[in-house]
């Protein structure tokens, strides 16, 4: 595993978004100006916004608030917690030590190097932009119990966004958060487990809290940041604080009334609820006015024939 404590210390000193000269941070460091240099570089790729100007040295182009396990931990209870400010994944990482963790148990990153969505797509993960999180869940009621969990986990981030003033947070059938018909946020809940014993849960989210313009260049549709669905944006460990919290109440609460307990809640969060939509299910193109959805969790789709509930990993849906 690569040692990035020097490139870490060097971020720390860059976040209170004022200059400092090469030779300055690298005194501070005990390396030369050339190897802060190449260290520029390095954390540029990762995403930061770091310039240089002559005779003033190095500047992030805003401020930039840490994670802080300290100040996590005041927040919130949990019952571990691992901030890794650069990981190729927090679903991995607590994927591949389930079996070792207790219920709730949480991974924070500040950068992943193979962030990953559904279906093995990639999650851009610039550093310190965005809130990378994920929670272990166990459920005694096996596999079938868990139908569903993304959209109950849906409805928790966004009402804990509405709670710290992103009024106008939505869901997106079965696994996005959406502001302003734009993507705000992607959950992916991954599970392992056998037939008729408890399912082990990761269930992982990204949410654009402040990314560039430049940073979210890659993203293939419509996105948005926090920053624009909040009159005032909070700090981000408060943000990450309410999150866990909200999602272990959520969680605790989906083991006592299933899915059925979260349809009314969805609906009413629901982006596309009453509004044409698209379904793509492989190559196949299915139109109809979405109706919310089912005990299940299928996505009730009106068309000509009626209503039809659609389940499954390979739809989408699109606004017509």
């Amino acid at each position: 595993m690569i040692d990035h404590a020097t490139r870490l210390a060097l971020v720390a000193m860059l976040s209170d978004g004022r200059f400092h000269s090469g030779e300055a941070l690298g005194e501070s460091l005990g390396i030369s100006r050339a190897a802060i240099s190449k260290h520029i570089k390095t954390l540029q790729s990762w995403g930061l916004d770091i310039y240089r100007v002559q005779g003033k040295g190095y500047s992030l182009a805003s401020k930039l608030e840490l994670l802080d396990c300290d100040k996590l931990l005041a927040q919130v209870k949990c019952s571990s917690l691992d901030l890794i400010p650069v990981i190729d994944s927090t679903n991995q990482f607590l994927l591949d030590r389930v079996g070792q963790l207790p219920q709730g148990a949480v991974c924070l990153a500040e950068y992943q190097e193979s962030g990953r969505g559904r279906r093995g797509r990639q999650w851009l993960s610039p550093f310190g932009s965005n809130l990378y999180l994920s929670m272990y869940w166990r459920l005694d009621a096996g596999m079938a119990a868990a139908m569903g969990l993304s959209l109950v986990v849906g409805v928790a981030i966004a009402e804990a966004l509405q709670s710290l003033g992103a009024e106008d947070i939505k869901v997106k059938w079965p696994n996005d958060l959406y502001y302003q018909d734009r993507k705000l946020a992607g959950i992916l809940v991954e599970m392992t487990g056998k037939a008729g014993e408890a399912a082990h849960l990761v269930i992982g989210m990204g949410l654009n809290v402040a990314m560039t313009e430049q940073e979210g260049s890659d993203i293939g549709q419509a996105w948005t940041n926090l920053a624009q669905a909040c009159s005032h944006l909070p700090e981000r460990n408060q943000l990450a604080a309410t999150l866990i919290r909200r999602l272990y109440e959520t969680l605790e609460h989906y083991e006592n009334v299933g899915l059925d307990g979260f349809i009314e809640r969805w609906n009413r969060l629901d982006n596309f609820l009453d509004r044409p939509v698209k379904l793509l299910i492989g190559e196949r193109v299915v139109e109809g006015i979405a109706r919310g959805i089912n005990s299940q969790g299928a996505l009730l789709l009106e068309t000509e024939q009626g209503i039809t509930p659609y389940v499954g990993g390979e739809i989408s849906l699109r606004g017509c």
